[in-house]
């Protein structure tokens, strides 16, 4: 078969299959009597097969070394192969994202798109300062090309530096809708560092688009993850968080912030709360917040050294009935429960005079 003919019938063109013979991949058995080249079926398959390892991504020389090396193992280049391609893969998604990005940030020009991916090349960099500055040049000038959002939450998420962690925070908490949802799929993250930036972005936001996703972390199975949002919801006066900040101070984890964000719980609710009609009691926010304290106090399975941080807690909470509970706990048969009780009586005696 003439090479022409091949050409038609195999795909390959008449270019390629010269090419093919100069590099000793393919050469034709024979030649006709006008010396043209003339292809033997062995020949065609071998075409066929030459074209079928280029599908895979060899190189000529490999498929050369594949063909006529019979010590030739394809295990091995195949992993290569498997390797590049994810490789590959990787990257053009890599790249997919980036596009994406500069496309939601809606350059007007190309300098809007050269500034984007200055942004966002520096968001990635090395340098914690680079970082810094992109986080910072992101939120605080009009003029500057808008970093998507989905870029500035995966910085969040991935930085370990605090200072640079917190100028991401606030530019997070500058940049409009979408952060609240992204940083809540964040949560259920395998990694726990993540879940705790996750948490701790969410706790940046405004109180109008952080408080949902923040109740709803309090049934998180992360106790980190339930800490902070604890903290952020108490400080903001949401009454769901109670329960949680006085589990922190019996385990003692975080226990002083916990017992600040029940005084400001305490002080901010007034006489008729929302905490007061939770407790659906009649009491004023102070006073269900010191008597949640006493019975954690009361518990047989709570230990000393709980009960000492819930008596201490009893000192930021206002009202009769922690000044009860104070008494009580000044005849306590823990010395240290007492000792504390009294030195707090003292200074609730000293603050009325």
């Amino acid at each position: 078969m003439l090479i022409g003919e091949v050409a038609r019938r195999s795909g390959v063109s008449a270019r390629m299959l010269r090419h093919y013979e100069s590099l000793g991949l393919v050469r034709p058995s024979g030649r006709t009597g006008s010396g043209y080249r003339e292809y033997s079926d062995d020949d065609i398959r071998r075409i066929f097969h030459v074209e079928s390892l280029r599908s895979l991504g060899l190189s000529l020389r490999e498929i050369g070394r594949a063909l006529d090396d019979p010590g030739f193992a394809p295990s091995a280049l195949v992993g290569d192969l498997i390797r590049q391609t994810r490789e590959r893969i990787a990257a053009e998604k890599e790249l997919l994202t980036r596009l994406s990005r500069i496309d939601a940030a809606g350059p007007a020009g190309w300098e809007d798109v050269l500034q984007a991916v200055a942004l966002l090349q520096a968001l990635g960099s090395q340098s914690p300062a680079a970082r810094q500055r992109a986080a910072l040049s992101s939120a605080s000038s009009a003029d500057e090309v808008p970093v998507p959002v989905e870029a500035l939450v995966e910085a969040a998420l991935s930085e370990t530096v605090p200072n640079v962690a917190g100028a991401l925070r606030w530019a997070l908490a500058r940049s409009g809708d979408g952060a609240p949802a992204l940083l809540a799929d964040a949560l259920g993250s395998p990694v726990a560092a993540v879940r705790e930036r996750a948490v701790q972005s969410l706790a940046a936001l405004p109180d109008g688009e952080a408080t949902e996703p923040l109740r709803g972390a309090l049934t998180h199975p992360d106790a980190v993850v339930r800490g902070y949002a604890a903290l952020a919801l108490g400080t903001r006066g949401v009454a769901d968080a109670i329960p949680t900040l006085v589990d922190m101070i019996v385990a003692g984890r975080n226990d002083t912030d916990a017992a600040d964000a029940l005084s400001v719980l305490a002080a901010e609710s007034g006489s008729e709360s929302e905490t007061a009609a939770e407790a659906g009691d009649g009491y004023g926010a102070a006073d269900a917040i010191a008597a949640r304290l006493v019975d954690r106090i009361a518990h047989d399975g709570t230990e000393a050294r709980a009960r000492g941080r819930l008596t201490q807690a009893l000192a930021g909470i206002p009202g009769e009935t922690a000044s009860r509970a104070l008494v009580e706990l000044s005849q306590d048969e823990d010395r240290a429960v007492a000792v504390t009780a009294t030195y707090l009586l003292s200074l609730r005696d000293a603050q009325r005079q």
